[in-house]
């Protein structure tokens, strides 16, 4: 076995653990107690990442400080990753987890819109019409529960939009840091934003942003929210550093199975049957897409033919 076959396979490793966890951070976000702001909850996650991230980035001699010039694009980075998070976060409060998580698979479609636009990146017809597609089989999800919820069924698309855009600005950077850098700079960046909002709001009475004293459920779960998002991200960041991002990116669509598994057995909740067509195209969507991605890659990085 070729050593870049070891690689690949220890990426697909990578990216199914992710898969596997990163749906338990849905869940401790879903399961702290609803007097616990989902601002509050965002900045547990970023803070337990910087507190897990800097002493092994320091005993990997990995640690460095952000350039003068990336500052501005990790408090981009950071800020779109923010609202992402507390889009989701609050979406999964009020609906089904497996629910959320198939809206938020949109993403990649609004990643190739977004990679045309600001990357220049080329986008066949085909490819445009499977996105279209895989937007209708969110529609089907949405519509329910909008009945149901109002607009909280939009922020997963929310959060799509706005991680498309943080990893959109992702490609743009630099690919010099280290994998633990980067998050503990993400950390950190979204920290500083975050914090001061918690503060100024304290004693507000508006229920979104002021902070409460965490009871001893909602340490543990505010705990598990930092614990498995700091895990699963870093297990994501180290599958595309080993592999070929259209080799896991079709992987991802594991992380449903395991969300509906975690929200049966944590919640009572299975998707219902129309919520399972629009996963299903969703899904089938998202395969053509990456499978198309795929095609593009192998004609660009196939030689010519000698004349």
């Amino acid at each position: 076995m070729s050593a870049n076959t070891d690689r690949t396979l220890l990426g697909i490793f990578y990216m199914v653990g992710f898969c596997l966890l990163a749906p338990l951070m849905d869940a401790f976000a879903k399961a702290t107690p609803a007097e616990v702001p989902a601002a509050q909850i965002i900045t547990a996650r970023f803070v337990v990442q910087i507190v897990l991230l800097w002493p092994l980035a320091v005993a990997m001699g990995q640690f460095a400080w952000p350039t003068r010039r990336s500052i501005g694009l990790h408090f981009l980075r950071a800020g779109s990753l923010l609202l992402a998070t507390w889009f989701f976060f609050s979406a999964v409060r009020a609906m089904p987890l497996a629910s959320a998580i198939a809206i938020f698979f949109v993403e990649p479609f609004v990643l190739t819109f977004l990679g045309a636009i600001f990357l220049k990146e080329e986008v066949g017809m085909r490819r445009i019409m499977a996105c279209l597609v895989g937007f209708g089989g969110a529609l089907l999800i949405i519509q329910p529960s909008f009945n149901n919820l109002g607009v909280v069924a939009l922020f997963p698309l929310g959060t799509a939009v706005l991680f498309a855009t943080y990893m959109i600005l992702t490609r743009m950077m630099s690919q010099s840091l280290h994998p633990v850098t980067t998050q503990l700079h993400t950390a950190i960046a979204a920290s500083v934003l975050v914090v001061p909002v918690l503060w100024f709001y304290d004693g507000s009475g508006i229920t979104a942003l002021d902070p409460v004293w965490p009871d001893q459920t909602a340490m543990w779960t505010l705990l598990g929210v930092g614990v498995m998002a700091t895990v699963s991200h870093i297990s994501i960041t180290f599958a595309l550093r080993n592999a070929p991002a259209a080799t896991i990116a079709p992987l991802q669509y594991l992380e449903i199975i395991s969300a509906t598994a975690v929200g049966y057995l944590a919640f009572d909740e299975l998707p219902n049957g129309l919520t399972w067509v629009g996963i299903a195209i969703i899904v089938g969507s998202g395969l053509y897409v990456f499978a198309r991605e795929r095609v593009r890659e192998q004609k660009i990085t196939r030689p010519t033919p000698a004349p």
